[in-house]
């Protein structure tokens, strides 16, 4: 029979630890832990938290695991009902909302990097597709992000004039596109390049610049544009 928590030795339970030691010094499960508050009748909050941490198939030993599991799937733990279930899924939420910086606003877009940083955080997880704008000044400053397709499955259910609306609205010179591939896998399909190529036609012809198309995936991202430009160049040497 496993000790409950006030049974173990004071610098021991997560609540004291933390006090003392501060939130550094403790483990994944002492921190899920002191969120879970309680656990069953046989087992402490702590033997609860390190199921929870067995769930992660990866075995990364990260934590960007718990973004994926669903309220049932926590449920199925006993000792999680429904209300440390949501709790928990709040927590996961806020983590991804402090990680956006407090005003993107006049935040300067100098390479895809900048857009994968700003965004990865918060799309490598989605289990739909969603498609975002990112609406630029003169300066490549952000004048607004939107969504602007959601649970598509493919850009056929989206139109060009669909994404040309905000820019358009704005007066706004540049525009990004980006979009998340639930799988994982940033690389772009070839509809991801065809809709590409007819977007920067089309605002071409508003004189709007399409600046870059990028995929995101689980810590990886793509650039369509620089895809389409690098076939350029080989066909190029081809000739």
């Amino acid at each position: 029979m496993s000790l409950k928590m006030k049974e173990l030795p004071e610098m021991e339970r997560p609540y004291e630890k933390l006090e003392i030691y501060g939130e550094k010094a403790l483990s994944n499960a002492e921190l899920l832990a002191i969120i879970i508050k309680t656990g069953n009748k046989e087992e402490s909050s702590l033997e609860v938290a390190q199921k929870i941490l067995n769930l992660d198939k990866s075995k990364k030993g990260d934590l960007n695991f718990l973004q994926e599991l669903s309220i049932k799937d926590l449920m199925k733990i006993k000792g999680i009902g429904k209300v440390k279930a949501i709790q928990l899924k709040a927590i996961c939420e806020l983590t991804i909302r402090m990680s956006r910086p407090a005003n993107y606003k006049k935040i300067q877009v100098k390479a895809t990097k900048d857009v994968a940083k700003l965004l990865m955080n918060e799309m490598r997880f989605l289990k739909k597709e969603i498609v975002k704008i990112i609406v630029l000044n003169n300066k490549n400053e952000i004048l607004t992000i939107k969504d602007i397709g959601m649970g598509i499955a493919n850009f056929v259910e989206l139109g060009l004039k669909d994404v040309l609306l905000e820019p358009i609205k704005l007066e706004a010179p540049k525009f990004i596109i980006v979009h998340n591939h639930p799988s994982g896998n940033a690389t772009p399909s070839r509809q991801d390049i065809i809709f590409t190529e007819k977007l920067a036609e089309m605002s071409g012809k508003l004189g709007i610049e399409l600046l870059d198309h990028i995929v995101i995936g689980d810590l990886d991202y793509k650039s369509i544009c620089k895809e389409i430009q690098k076939t350029i160049e080989e066909q190029k040497q081809i000739i």
